[in-house]
């Protein structure tokens, strides 16, 4: 059967039914469906029978709650799906239902609509299936030609006349939960996920009228995991405002950028609640002391459980990250590569930088291991300005004889000195040093196709600053956190820590760089996490070459 980009899967099993049968309904329909999947919740809905079923509202219960957390933790081992479980009708206590009748919009309309329903022949009924395609069209805005689905999942337990067997009891309740008119939320909501999505979801649920979102930036971020990695504010916030109109366009969304802890959450006074997850409960109990502090009432605390990440490997959270997901993009590709007629076919050539301390050095010895034709611009360059060099007479008549040790070499110590710290002076410098070790780069890239490389890896810690872009098909950048650079470059050189700042401020900081990288790699844990994300690297690198 065909793969669609987008899909409604439409549940009728009774909610007492559905968690132990969410597995396999969602093996089945991510079989079917390559990106967004969307979950109607109709329990009990029949498409059996004369009368063409129309959507009823649903309970915000805590078995709902439950049951849409369980959906979202199960969905996750399908990486491909971006699962958003659709709260139209879904109702809180609070909320005036407004009549249930008019066509929602959705940002990707499916292309095919599933169910779990099941008739007795376990057949395609064509008359079943047009009846969901109505069910669909009159509840969503659909694609042109809906295709229709009854998935028959292969369920674990066997049934027995058609029911399943009694499952153990769950704390879940059909109490409804307790409403509010506002509620506020907050996190990072970088490349939204599960996770997110089942803070959003009760937050949703909870909410009568508006829903208030901090989404935190700039300081904040300073201590997050691959801080790098992390999408652009305004990205972050497209991703989040598609989501929450999809589940939910009734609600009032107001999406601030949080630059402090706070945000509004302390001097709002229309708000009544606050979710918060069981991380951030501490954060939740501090907005309540502010609060009190700016003579506003208290917020409600609802707190949720993490969901746990059942594809956790070593150096990743249990529970479902941002910063996992960041992880498993090291190594992969996130730029497609540069199309350059005026760069050779072969040997490919991948530039490798990263700043002072990231360990560059590392990561280029081990792809030489792996078979890379190695070019070190920065030895080149430490070499041309040697006597005898192409670039000695001229760094020598631009910084003054004080610079030459008593054998007539380039103390190094006293150039840096000279240069670091000073923007000018580091120019000066520059301006002689690029373009000859540009040239030397060439001549070693024409070797190693003269010796028949397929890959070579030019090495050069100026290579975004020196505009040598145009000389690589990929640029892949090493990246540590500031204050590790630091720490091993105070180790490595025996420098104070003042000058390895100063040395670090002089280079292109690496969230500069990584915006223009097509690969990242960063060396922050134990060596053999590194050597693995270079060889998961090397292994995708020599896919593509074989399938161009």
């Amino acid at each position: 059967m065909s793969v669609f980009r987008s899909g409604l899967l439409v549940l009728t099993s009774p909610l007492s039914a559905l968690s132990l049968r969410l597995v396999p309904i969602l093996a089945s329909a991510a079989r079917l469906v390559q990106d967004t999947l969307y979950v109607h919740l109709q329990p009990g809905l029949s498409l059996m029978g004369s009368t063409q079923p129309r959507s009823t509202y649903v309970p915000a219960t805590s078995e709902v709650y439950t049951l849409i957390s369980k959906l979202y933790t199960d969905a996750d081992v399908h990486a491909h799906l971006d699962v958003r479980v659709l709260l139209t009708n879904v109702l809180n206590q609070g909320a005036a239902p407004p009549a249930l009748g008019s066509v929602q919009n959705l940002s990707q309309p499916p292309e095919v609509v599933l169910t779990d329903f099941e008739t007795g022949d376990g057949g395609q009924s064509n008359p079943v299936k047009q009846r969901l395609e109505r069910y669909a069209t009159s509840c969503y805005s659909c694609r042109p030609n809906l295709i229709s689905v009854l998935l028959y999942p292969e369920y674990e337990l066997e049934a027995v006349d058609g029911e399943l067997p009694p499952q153990p009891e769950t704390s879940a309740s059909e109490e409804p939960l307790e409403s509010y008119r506002d509620v506020v939320v907050g996190g990072t909501f970088d490349r939204l996920h599960n996770g997110h999505k089942i803070l959003l979801s009760v937050s949703c649920m909870l909410a009568e009228k508006r829903l208030l979102v901090g989404v935190s930036d700039k300081d904040l971020l300073e201590t997050k995991v691959l801080k790098e990695l992390i999408l652009p504010y305004e990205q972050r916030v497209a991703h989040l405002s598609e989501f929450l109109v999809d589940v939910k366009p009734s609600l009032q969304y107001e999406i601030v950028q949080l630059t402090d802890r706070f945000g509004p959450s302390i001097t709002d006074p229309h708000l009544r609640c606050i979710v918060v997850s069981e991380e951030t409960l501490k954060g939740g109990l501090a907005v309540n002391r502010k609060r009190v502090e700016n003579g506003l009432a208290e917020l409600a605390v609802h707190e949720i459980s993490l969901a746990k990440d059942v594809q956790r490997s070593k150096n990743e959270e249990e529970k479902i990250s941002s910063s996992s997901l960041r992880h498993r993009l090291l190594g992969t590709l996130l730029l497609p590569p540069r199309k350059d007629s005026s760069l050779p076919p072969s040997p490919y050539i991948i530039g490798l930088t990263g700043i002072s301390g990231s360990g560059k050095s590392c990561i280029a010895r081990h792809l030489a291991h792996l078979g890379a034709f190695h070019v070190d611009v920065d030895t080149l360059g430490h070499n041309i300005y040697a006597p005898g060099g192409p670039a000695y007479n001229q760094v020598v008549e631009a910084f003054g004889e004080d610079i030459l040790k008593e054998d007539g070499t380039i103390d190094r110590a006293v150039l840096g000195a000279k240069v670091f710290g000073d923007r000018e002076q580091l120019k000066r410098l520059t301006d002689i040093m690029w373009p000859v070790m540009a040239q030397m780069a060439k001549e070693k890239i024409e070797e190693a196709a003269a010796q028949g490389a397929t890959v070579c890896l030019l090495d050069g810690a100026v290579l975004l600053e020196a505009g040598w872009v145009d000389m690589v098909h990929e640029i892949w950048s090493i990246i540590v956190p500031e204050e590790e650079a630091i720490r091993r470059i105070l180790i490595r050189d025996g420098i104070s820590e003042e000058a390895a700042r100063r040395r670090l401020e002089n280079q292109l900081p690496s969230s500069q760089g990584v915006k223009q990288s097509h690969v990242v790699l960063c060396t922050m844990w134990e060596p053999e996490i590194t050597y693995e994300q270079a060889e998961k690297a090397w292994a995708l690198l020599q896919k593509r070459l074989k399938e161009e």
